[in-house]
């Protein structure tokens, strides 16, 4: 998985903070969620690790926001693997990591929750794992 910035990993109770801030967005209707279906490294890669055909392969015949807003209020700190500075936009704030198991597929999923007026949530990734996961990858797993 090609890293954006430096990783850090936060604590467990930081990662519980920001998922009670993610659940906290994802509760306003007017939250935001742009998901980028599309990314400049899908160019390079084989179709089965993109976001959109991971989210149309898991969840076919369902829009995508609906799956995006379930499935990330869903998250665990189990689940948690690392933050992200994220060296393109260096004002914004870091992206979070997260790794969930579908069936027998594991799923990358890299997003960022913004509240300034209104709640904005950019999920950058969430496409099958190019790398296979370790517990190793899980700082908080059980």
């Amino acid at each position: 998985m090609k890293k954006i910035g430096v990783a850090k990993r936060q604590t467990r109770d930081e990662v519980e903070a920001y998922l009670a801030k993610l659940r906290y967005a994802l509760a306003d209707k007017n939250t935001s969620i742009q998901f980028v279906e599309q990314r400049f490294v899908d160019v390079n890669r084989s179709k089965k690790y993109s976001n959109a055909f991971t989210v149309a392969k898991l969840f076919p015949d369902k829009p995508a926001e609906k799956i995006l807003r379930d499935e990330l209020a869903s998250l665990r700190a189990e689940e948690y693997i690392e933050t992200v500075a994220d060296t393109t936009f260096a004002k914004r704030s870091a992206l979070w990591v997260f790794g969930k198991r579908y069936g027998n597929e594991e799923v990358y999923i890299k997003f960022r929750v913004e509240i300034i007026q209104r709640s904005h949530i950019l999920v950058l990734s969430f496409h099958f794992s190019t790398v296979p996961f370790s517990r190793v990858d899980f700082p908080f797993a059980k």
